[in-house]
């Protein structure tokens, strides 16, 4: 697959793996890789382990590298993957390396994690990650609303292999003004907060979006994304309705219980167990029968 090539499938839905966790402690590894498989069967083309969803920031290196190789094998040939990177350079480095021998097709650098970022040390730092893997591709995962349109240029100038853009930045004229500052069809733009930023972000450029609700309800997802695409507004936001409440309960007290949320769904539906690492915490009793209410409506229960 060449770098147009993901860059092409990054125009989709970009599901970003939960990571189940067995009653020790542990990756489960049966229910990580059915959840995966149940993904790219219900139409994922595009998977992403080690994400936020996946709680990287919780995850050891060779808890990740682990949970990359369970991916690679559930998925085979079906879906691109794009194995999220991060922490210091060094790390971020090995763990891409990694990615590339473990046959993902790409990696996604997370934000860096410091107190102090210049834009050109965020320049720096995403150069140093994608210059040590230049035959993989690389997407960009902006959180910071001070990295503007100069600055991804100015890497995808440096490194040909940068091909997509994870934009989470919670302002659609923001990204409107970035994608086309860096050049809206030079790269793929994917709006990085799930579906109930979709809509906005398509409106002025997104052609993909990220997606944690695809661990539960697939096929929500790819309609709503088939919509998008489409253009069919007022169709994906028949969807963006029907799953709002959903998506709500994720990104209530500032995402405090965006994976629980979606790790109570699949408890709920007998595929992996409800726990979650510190800072994170598993739902009180009120909301996992909010929970319990939503998949009923879907009729998943």
């Amino acid at each position: 697959m060449s770098f147009d090539d993901l860059s092409e499938q990054l125009a989709s839905v970009v599901a970003i793996t939960v990571t189940p966790f067995g009653a020790d402690g542990a990756i489960d590894e049966k229910n990580y890789a059915a959840v995966v498989d149940r993904m790219v069967e219900g139409g994922i083309s595009v998977v992403t382990p080690n994400g936020n969803t996946s709680e990287f920031y919780t995850l050891s290196s060779a808890e990740t590298e682990r949970a990359l190789q369970i991916t690679v094998d559930a998925v085979g040939d079906r879906a691109a993957i794009v194995a999220g990177v991060g922490h210091d350079v060094s790390s971020a480095v090995a763990a891409a390396r990694f990615a590339d021998r473990a046959g993902a097709r790409g990696i996604m650098i997370h934000q860096p994690v410091h107190p102090y970022v210049s834009l050109d040390g965020w320049v720096d730092y995403h150069r140093a990650i994608a210059s040590a893997v230049p035959e993989l591709s690389v997407v960009l995962y902006v959180r910071n609303p001070r990295i503007g349109g100069a600055q991804i240029a100015a890497l995808a100038d440096a490194c040909p292999n940068v091909v997509g853009v994870k934009y989470a930045v919670p302002d659609p004229v923001r990204f409107a003004s970035v994608a086309r500052d860096a050049g809206l069809e030079r790269l793929t733009w994917i709006a990085g907060l799930a579906e109930l930023s979709a809509p906005g972000y398509f409106a002025v450029g997104a052609t993909g979006f990220t997606s944690g609700l695809a661990n539960v309800a697939p096929e929500l997802s790819v309609q709503m994304f088939r919509c998008l695409r489409a253009r069919e507004f007022g169709a994906a936001m028949e969807f963006w309705e029907f799953i709002r409440k959903f998506e709500e309960l994720r990104a209530d007290g500032e995402s405090a219980n965006n994976v629980s949320v979606v790790k109570e769904a699949l408890a709920q539906l007998g595929l992996c167990r409800r726990d979650v690492r510190p800072p994170a915490s598993v739902l009180p009793e009120a909301d996992r029968s909010a929970v319990g209410v939503l998949l009923d409506s879907w009729s998943l229960l």
